[in-house]
């Protein structure tokens, strides 16, 4: 969807917007439309009981030389932050997507506001309006989307400046809705590499070990979850460097395809399980966001990419791995597989970089939806530093977290009689000894932070900024915190 911003209305056809604030209907933001027809809007919107709470829209027509012209009030509510623009814009976007209207004028003359805030509304409105159709062979006319482009009105100063960022943001969330989207059958690890190879063009460097070179290194633990198909594994690395500063990394788990192995899960729904990558779709839509808009900041993004099945050389409950570590694990159950690929991509990623500041993105456990539903994702931490600054940006950027305990009373539940741990402990406490099990793998010194994202990834219905589906949960959060704190000033 193309975005602009101009100085006043184009001419022709288009769909009107004019974002209101609670209780401004009584004010003068409707005189522009004249006296005859300001009444009469402010009338349908009261019968329409619309308040100018972010998000609500009213729709109607108004009479313009011999046709007529689709007007909508939508509301920023009474605190009118970013989140409320990008309500507003999204609301917008849901209503008119598929429309018959292919231009949507946002007029905000009148309405005293930033650029910025601008700027979130037509951030909202993109998000909103992604879908992806590309598998879609008997859409009708008018169930294909028809508006394309939104030009904004009366924003201000450096409304521009501050779409190019989030222009850029809103792009790595696409992609990660992409990546999240498609089936395993297209979305495998090779294919997964292969569709990140395009962030060079952005200035990453791509960096790709193949089992070979995993096994030379140890690398036991992604391996045994990988063996039991004919995709081979991949651990792929994003490097980008926009300032000569300290690195942080991104650590995302990229199981494109979970049946659970041996330790096989129940038919139903497991097609969802195409999504067992979250993770690393918001690692990879992550990268993106940061050097499409050239942030100052130095960040390596690794995905252990596998595909879990049960062949015959599947891996066994009670099967002992050595991991890049060199520590052992026993596996006692296959479908606790993220901790297993992530175990190794954390010790690869400390080893190879000397990271000081990691955070991890899986969708980890069922336990962490039992726990937090599907309005927070967990958050698991070392550091009361690192964990206040991700939940700062969690609340900033409207992708929520709520922390998690960590201790030594659930860390023994992973004790193993024959190696240094078990892969699960038991059923209580699941997200919890999942977490336990990756900080095994933190070396002394390194703040760790561990985000269960299983109930964020994909929505049963739609919300204010995304369709059912992929939500690109993760990317707005990671962009937001380096942006806050990882940043060469």
């Amino acid at each position: 969807m193309k975005i602009r911003f101009a100085d006043r209305r184009p001419e022709g056809s288009y769909a009107l917007a004019l974002p209101l604030a609670a209780g401004a209907l009584t004010g003068e933001r409707l005189g522009a439309l004249g006296e005859a027809n300001a009444g009469f809007v402010r009338r349908a919107a009261e019968s329409a009981r619309f308040e100018g709470e972010a998000g609500a829209v009213a729709e109607m027509f108004l009479a313009e030389g011999e046709g007529a012209r689709r007007l909508l009030l939508v509301g920023l509510g009474a605190a009118e932050d970013d989140a409320a623009y990008e309500r507003a814009g999204g609301a917008l976007a849901a209503k008119l997507l598929t429309s018959g209207e292919t231009t949507l004028v946002v007029d905000f003359s009148g309405h005293k506001t930033s650029g910025e805030r601008a700027a979130h509304c037509a951030l909202g409105a993109v998000l909103r309006a992604w879908r992806y159709d590309a598998y879609r062979t008997r859409l009708k006319p008018r169930q294909k989307p028809s508006l394309a482009e939104i030009v904004i009105v009366g924003a201000g100063e450096g409304a521009e400046a501050a779409w190019s960022k989030l222009e850029a943001v809103a792009k790595g969330v696409a992609f990660t809705r992409e990546l999240v989207t498609e089936p395993a059958n297209i979305l495998y690890p090779e294919a997964f590499v292969e569709r990140c190879l395009k962030l060079r063009d952005l200035g990453v460097e791509i960096t790709v070990l193949e089992p070979e070179e995993m096994a030379k290194l140890g690398m036991g633990a992604l391996l045994g979850v990988a063996q039991g198909s004919t995709r081979p594994a991949r651990l792929l690395a994003m490097r980008w460097k926009g300032a000569d500063v300290e690195p942080i990394a991104f650590v995302g788990k990229g199981v494109t395809f979970d049946t659970g192995g041996i330790s096989i899960k129940p038919a139903a729904g497991m097609e969802d399980m195409k999504w067992d990558m979250g993770g690393a779709g918001a690692v990879a839509g992550a990268m993106m966001a940061l050097a499409g808009r050239k942030a100052k900041a130095h960040v390596i993004g690794v995905c252990g990419l596998v595909e879990n099945m049960p062949d015959g050389n599947a891996q066994r409950p009670g099967d002992v791995v050595t991991t890049l570590s060199g520590q052992t694990v026993e596996v006692i159950n296959t479908d606790a597989e993220g901790r297993l690929v992530l175990s190794d991509a954390l010790a690869w990623v400390q080893k190879t970089h000397g990271v000081k500041t990691i955070v991890d993105l899986a969708t980890l456990t069922g336990a962490m939806i039992i726990a937090l539903g599907h309005e927070h994702g967990g958050l698991f931490s070392n550091d009361d530093a690192l964990a206040n600054q991700l939940l700062a940006a969690a609340k900033e950027s409207g992708d929520p977290l709520w922390r998690m305990p960590l201790g030594e009373a659930y860390d023994r539940l992973l004790d193993s009689q024959i190696a240094d741990m078990k892969n699960v402990g038991p059923r209580f406490g699941g997200s919890i000894t999942a977490a336990q099990f990756l900080k095994r793998f933190i070396e002394d010194g390194v703040k760790w932070a561990h985000l269960d994202i299983a109930g964020m990834v994909w929505a049963s219905k739609a919300g204010a900024t995304w369709d059912k589906g992929a939500t690109g949960y993760g990317v707005r959060l990671l962009d937001r915190f380096v942006a806050d704190n990882f940043e060469a000033k």
